[in-house]
C-alpha cells in the first residue's frame, strides 16, 4: 500500500500546469519566429520530460516520500519523451509547416494565431497535463516498488521497442529512392499499420502501472485510456490514414490485410 499526502498533490498540480503552459507558450513563440507551427510536435514529446523533471523536484521537497518510483518514473519518462522530440526534430528539420496545421490554419474563422492557440497549444497542453497523471501522482507515493511496477517498466520496454523501430524503419524506407509511392509493409510495418502509435499507448500502459502499483495511483487509468483513445481514434491514427489511400497505390489492400492497431498476423486473402 502507498501513502498519498493530499496537500503534496494539491501544491504540485498546479505547478506542473504552469510548467506546460510556459512550455507551450514558448513554444509558440518559437513557431511564429520559425513561421511553422510543426514545431509543437517536438514539444510533445519534450514536455512530458519537462512535467516529469518538475514532478521530481516537488515531490522529494516533500517529507516520507519514498524516492525508488519517482527516479524511475523520471528516468522511463525522460528516455520517452527524449526520444520522441529528438525524432520529430530529425524528421521535420528542413521542412515547411506540417499539411495537418496548414489544413488547419486554412480553416480559421478569424485570426490564425489566436485559431493555432485555441484548437493546438492550449488542447496539447491540457491532455499532456492529463495525460501525466500518473506520472505526477507516482512521484508522491510513499511505497517501494512492488511486481506490479516491474511489468510496467516490462510494458513500457515494449512500447520502446515498436515505436523506436517502427520509427527507424518508416524513416529508412522513406528515404530510400526506389520506395517512392510505395506503401511499408517489412518489419513491424507488416503486423500493424502504426507500430509506432501502438509502442506509445504500451509506454504509457506500462508508466501508468508503475505508478498504480500503489494506491491511489490506481484512480488515474483514465490517463492511459486517454492516450490511447487518442492514439487509435483521434487525432493519430486516423487522421494519418484519412487521405493515405488517395496518394498511396496498394494502400486499401494493405489496410484489408494489415491490423490497425494492436500487432497481428496479416488476414489472408
Amino acid at each position: 500500500m502507498g501513502a498519498l499526502d493530499t496537500s503534496d498533490l494539491l501544491v504540485l498540480l498546479p505547478v506542473t500546469a504552469a510548467a506546460i503552459l510556459v512550455t507551450f507558450a514558448s513554444t509558440l513563440v518559437v513557431a511564429l519566429r520559425v513561421g511553422k507551427h510543426a514545431v509543437v510536435d517536438v514539444t510533445w514529446g519534450l514536455g512530458f520530460v519537462i512535467v516529469a523533471a518538475t514532478s521530481y523536484a516537488v515531490a522529494r521537497s516533500a517529507t516520507d516520500v519514498d524516492d525508488g518510483r519517482g527516479l524511475l518514473l523520471l528516468v522511463i519518462t525522460g528516455l520517452w519523451g527524449t526520444r520522441l522530440a529528438w525524432h520529430i526534430g530529425q524528421r521535420s528539420r528542413g521542412h515547411g509547416e506540417d499539411p495537418r496545421y496548414e489544413e488547419l490554419m486554412a480553416k480559421a474563422p478569424g485570426n490564425p494565431t489566436v485559431h493555432a492557440v485555441t484548437r493546438v497549444y492550449l488542447t496539447q497542453a491540457v491532455s499532456m497535463w492529463f495525460i501525466s497523471l500518473p506520472v505526477q501522482v507516482g512521484m508522491l507515493l510513499d511505497a517501494s516498488l512492488g511486481w506490479v511496477a516491474w511489468v510496467g517498466v516490462a510494458v513500457w520496454a515494449v512500447g520502446l521497442f515498436f515505436e523506436t523501430v517502427g520509427d527507424h524503419q518508416l524513416d529508412r524506407f522513406r528515404k530510400d529512392p526506389s520506395t517512392k509511392g510505395q506503401v511499408l509493409d517489412t518489419g513491424l510495418w507488416r503486423y500493424t499499420r502504426h507500430p509506432n502509435y501502438f509502442g506509445d499507448a504500451c509506454v504509457w500502459w506500462g508508466i501508468f502501472l508503475v505508478a498504480a502499483d500503489a494506491w491511489p495511483a490506481v484512480l488515474t487509468i483514465l490517463s492511459p485510456v486517454f492516450m490511447t483513445f487518442l492514439l487509435a481514434k483521434g487525432t493519430g491514427k486516423p487522421l494519418l490514414e484519412k487521405d493515405m489511400a488517395s496518394r498511396r497505390p496498394g494502400y486499401k489492400e494493405y489496410v484489408e490485410r494489415t491490423s490497425g492497431f494492436v500487432p497481428l498476423p496479416p488476414r489472408k486473402g
